[in-house]
């Protein structure tokens, strides 16, 4: 009888082959290396992954756990049920997509991930199996790409299942093309089964195929013994129909397995290249780069090889001089991701902002519709999003053809609770704005005083005179966090609350208690953007001691996602670990990572809509940021004696800056230095 592998068998030779890998890798990007996969993919600490993917991908190819988290990932689980093509990074309900999972085995064989094998750079993630196979995954935007190395002499299958799904399937079907392809799709619930999605797929092998097995749960292929030469899978997807994923699927044909991990590699590191910093500690560049790398994974690109895309009404169109975007997890990202993919990308947010036109085109919902052209979450606060890249220069914005369904969206705004009213407050004061760049002036008076006065009464009768109440999460009727952080959710409206609780000193002390007494929660989005109002209440050292606080420091943390902890937990918010959110805190795709780049860099957007970055103090010696038009801005840290220092002193091209605020548009158009003297 022949003497099987053993799990040691296998990780000696897996781990032969990283290094040599690794070894050949070394140089391929230098601000990859600071990229670290695995921080925040254990447990309910960040609800993130190590997929292979490339920069606004549709696929990201990646293990799922058994059991999972939201994004079928989970570090601490060695057990698998197969790796599937798609995911969405830290978001709520149970996740979205997990879809045709491809198991390097036979149906009823359970298989576990080799820990120490594992390894994953952006663009590539590889991993042993107990059963002695060493899979490795790759991408292109719509394309995942599968290579397993089955143990030599040893029969190979791979069971495909056309059916996976992190939410309930709507519809599945399946054909057999030939020995080497299948084509099908799959119709899925969306986030939180809000709506649904629908995608088409092509899969092709290496080699041909018999089958052993047909069910439910999916087809088993059987490829005979394993010689030296991998199996390599490619499974292509569309949302338009088969015969695309077909074409895609060809068009990589000559493009070898390896090719395509380079220019997947090659891609991500023009993205981390747009930022470069000195100074600092190791672990604040492994965490600012795996934030950065983390705010490009989405939107998705769902625009076919022949420029066509599905809009949200199910109609197919052709993209004329515009890339379609989707997958949107606006809820939470428009407060910090989408003002750093302005700052760092403006081609693709021209893009992305008339992908969110044509949404209130197509009769746009909160949530995801019956048409969805690939995984997606909510799409509230888009025409803030609207209004901050128009009024940061980004040009060709078609806000007059999205203008009709952007007013029908007004009349949906509920004022229920007290969060739904701030919550509505910002929606009317961008519109209001947004109509007054269209030169609709009754409308912008208008959506200008119902913003307003929404605020008002919700200030006076919720926030403005603080209680015993206001600590407990989800008072009032709140559908999350506290009163004490739903305080500070309209920037835009300070001089209204200082006036209401006599002047911005009294606010300012109002600010510095709730910090001062961990009534924060880094772990949820209403008011992470707090600690930068400070600069506006003229007490900018005590922002920037918070800042720090939360990017570097040990604190006390009362609440969790979506309750009080059971009792105050201490320790980092952010940590170079797969423990590496706080617990319970979702990373929201993108929406911390962008927090976490932004505040280390030294700028924050506090008042998403307005053209304005709070200046800070960064965590680096230097920040040097690409612009776009080869502009650079040159954030420089001088005579800073210890990391608490506070800034004195404020310079742009030699010109003193002393509200600590400086314009996005004078970055983009004159490029410069920013000198921040301590």
């Amino acid at each position: 009888m022949k003497k099987p592998k053993t799990s040691c068998t296998v990780a000696f030779k897996a781990l032969i082959f990283i290094f040599l890998f690794s070894s050949a890798s070394l140089s391929f990007a230098q601000k990859s290396k600071y990229v670290d996969l695995f921080i925040g993919t254990a447990g309910d600490n960040g609800q993130v992954d190590p997929a292979a993917c490339v920069p606004y991908g549709m696929v990201r190819v990646a293990p799922d756990s058994d059991p999972r988290s939201h994004s079928g990932y989970d570090y601490n689980v060695d057990q698998i049920s197969g790796f599937s093509v798609n995911r969405l990074s830290g978001i709520g309900c149970s996740g979205a997509g997990g879809n045709f999972s491809m198991k390097p085995g036979r149906q009823t064989d359970t298989l576990r991930i080799v820990k120490k094998t594992e390894s994953a750079i952006p663009g590539y993630y590889t991993v042993a199996l107990n059963n002695g196979v060493i899979a490795e995954f790759t991408a292109t935007k719509n394309i995942a790409f599968q290579r397993y190395s089955f143990p030599k002499n040893e029969e190979t299958f791979l069971t495909f299942n056309v059916a996976s799904s992190f939410t309930k399937i709507l519809d599945s079907s399946y054909e057999i093309i030939s020995a080497n392809e299948i084509r099908g799709y799959i119709q899925a619930g969306n986030t939180c089964d809000h709506g649904a999605y629908k995608l088409y797929f092509s899969m092709t092998t290496s080699k041909p195929f018999g089958i052993t097995a047909e069910t439910d749960k999916g087809i088993e292929l059987a490829f005979g013994k394993a010689d030296k030469k991998p199996l390599e899978v490619r499974i292509a997807i569309s949302p338009i129909n088969t015969e695309t994923a077909k074409e895609e699927n060809i068009f990589q044909t000559y493009n070898s397995f390896d090719k395509i991990k380079k220019q997947a590699t090659s891609a991500w590191d023009n993205v981390l290249s747009k930022i470069d910093v000195t100074g600092g500690s190791e672990e604040n560049k492994t965490l600012f780069y795996t934030s950065l790398y983390r705010v490009f994974l989405s939107p998705a690109n769902t625009t076919s090889w022949n420029n066509k895309y599905i809009g949200t009404d199910g109609e197919i169109r052709k993209a004329e001089d515009f890339i379609y975007y989707s997958s949107w997890s606006m809820w939470d990202s428009y407060r910090t991701k989408f003002p750093l993919i302005t700052l760092l990308d403006a081609p693709a947010m021209k893009d992305i902002s008339n992908s969110l036109c044509k949404l209130f085109m197509y009769e746009k919902k909160d949530w995801a519709t019956d048409f969805e052209s690939t995984p997606t979450v909510r799409t509230e606060h888009s025409i803030v999003v609207l209004l901050d890249a128009y009024n940061k220069g980004i040009p060709n914005i078609d806000l007059k053809g999205a203008y009709a369904g952007m007013k029908a969206e007004m009349e949906t705004l509920k004022t229920e609770r007290p969060d739904q009213a701030f919550e509505t407050s910002i929606d009317l004061w961008a519109m209001s704005k947004v109509a007054a760049i269209l030169g609709e002036t009754a409308d912008a008076d208008m959506y200008a005083k119902k913003s307003k006065d929404i605020f008002l009464a919700a200030w006076e009768k919720d926030f403005k005179n603080v209680d015993d109440t206001y600590m407990k999460m989800k008072g009032s009727g709140l559908y999350q966090g506290t009163r004490w952080q739903y305080r500070w959710a309209l920037p835009q409206y300070l001089d209204e609350m200082a006036e209401s609780v006599g002047g911005k000193e009294v606010l300012a002390k109002q600010l510095d208690y709730f910090f001062q007494n961990s009534l924060n929660n880094q772990g949820n989005e209403p008011g992470i953007h707090a600690p930068f109002i400070f600069n506006r209440l003229g007490q900018p050292e005590k922002g920037q001691q918070v800042a720090y606080n939360i990017l570097n420091t040990d604190m006390k943390h009362i609440y969790g996602g979506n309750a009080e902890y059971p009792e105050p937990r201490h320790g980092r918010v952010f940590s170079a670990k797969p423990e590496g959110y706080l617990f319970e805190m979702d990373e929201d795709d993108g929406t911390m990572s962008a927090w976490y780049v932004f505040a280390s860099m030294g700028l924050f957007p506090l008042v998403v809509g307005e053209p304005f970055y709070e200046i800070t103090s960064p965590n680096f010696e230097t920040v040097t940021i690409q612009v776009g038009k080869g502009k650079k801005l040159i954030i420089k840290s001088i005579n800073k004696l210890s990391p608490t220092s506070p800034i004195k002193q404020v310079r742009f091209n030699n010109s003193v800056i002393s509200d600590f605020r400086i314009n996005h548009n004078d970055i983009a158009e004159k490029g410069g230095v920013l000198e921040l003297e301590y």
